[in-house]
């Protein structure tokens, strides 16, 4: 039956001390574990990709902390702060424009100032990032119920980059909308774009589709707009790394030009997150788009196949304005327009 999986993906775990998360990059070839046994390991498998996806990255980065705190044996609580701030903000700086991170890291810092010894450190804020976990994968699983009735039987949805199982605690953002709707017993197709430079359509939501037997198919980025032309495309679900109190939305580079066809052709636009990927204070002007290695343009598979004396632009991110979104569908519930008045409402 389409929507039932063999088993379900379990993209991060602490098992003995050891973080261990799906090792992104290596799939759709194999599914393997990177285990994470210090904060430098954390911050280098959120900096590589192999730990993606912002409500993901924020789980990691929480249990990052713990990592840090445990190995804090000795000394007063306030060098113990003192250190577990330094991590803190190394865990931050990964991955600058997602807001998850920022808040799960700050929220188990947090947590720090509840504890009376540097000895309970390490169990005090594992508590806290375990929290993190569980209310993060509830929230996967709350998007997919609130989004659910958004999509109609038969519906093709098209989707940008992974926002899956893969890039959360499990169940995913956008796809949990589509999941749960397969769930409700609807016919739904995905359309997945392929999401230069790294692939994470074509790799990551192909991947997570058809393992759920889901109907998925794959095209160039730059096929969307013709497709919605042609009729083929009947909603645009996507998830997000910010979401501002305006209403804009910062999500992975290329969804902005979706966006913009869905809106002249007349195709729903919806965005799917977690609360905690609201960022209720930030101006639009003032949000840092993340400029990552000009090497993931230029070569494909180890292969470089532009000239050597060329070089290469790679924001990681762009900023859909609120008009362009038909609405938000979070754990608490679908924020219509307009989106700045109703998201004050709703969470303000």
């Amino acid at each position: 039956m389409p929507g039932k999986n063999r088993d379900s993906l379990e993209p991060v775990r602490w098992k003995s001390g050891v973080l261990e998360a799906i090792d992104q990059t290596r799939l759709p070839g194999r599914l393997v574990y990177v285990r994470m046994r210090t904060v430098d390991q954390v911050c280098s498998a959120i900096r590589s990709m192999k730990v993606r996806g912002a409500p993901l990255i924020g789980v990691a980065g929480g249990y990052g902390l713990v990592l840090a705190a445990l190995k804090i044996r000795d000394g007063d609580l306030s060098q113990a702060r003192s250190q577990l701030r330094k991590s803190a903000d190394s865990l931050i700086s990964t991955r600058p424009t997602g807001v998850n991170l920022r808040w799960a890291v700050e929220r188990v810092f947090k947590a720090s100032f509840q504890v009376d010894s540097v000895a309970s450190l390490g169990d005090e804020l594992r508590r806290e990032a375990d929290a993190i976990l569980r209310e993060e994968l509830e929230a996967a699983h709350n998007i997919g119920r609130f989004g659910a009735g958004l999509i109609e039987d038969g519906d093709t949805v098209l989707t940008h980059c992974n926002a899956g199982a893969l890039a959360t605690a499990g169940y995913g953002t956008a796809l949990a909308v589509v999941r749960s709707a397969v769930e409700d017993g609807k016919n739904v197709s995905v359309i997945a774009t392929e999401t230069r430079p790294l692939l994470q359509g074509s790799r990551l939501t192909a991947f997570e589709l058809s393992r759920d037997r889901i109907p998925v198919r794959v095209i160039c980025d730059n096929a969307a707009a013709q497709l919605m032309a042609q009729g083929v495309v009947d909603k645009v679900i996507v998830g997000a790394d910010r979401i501002l109190g305006t209403g804009h939305v910062t999500n992975k580079i290329g969804t902005l030009p979706i966006a913009l066809a869905a809106k002249f052709h007349s195709v729903p636009f919806y965005v799917a997150a977690p609360v905690s990927t609201l960022d209720l204070v930030t101006d639009p002007s003032r949000v840092v788009i993340e400029e990552r290695d000009q090497r993931e343009v230029l070569l494909i598979g180890g292969r470089r196949f532009s000239p050597q004396n060329v070089g290469a632009l790679n924001p990681a991110f762009d900023i859909t304005p609120p008009e362009l979104v038909t609405g938000i569908v979070t754990d608490r519930g679908v924020v219509s327009q307009p989106l700045a008045e109703n998201i004050r409402a709703m969470f303000g």
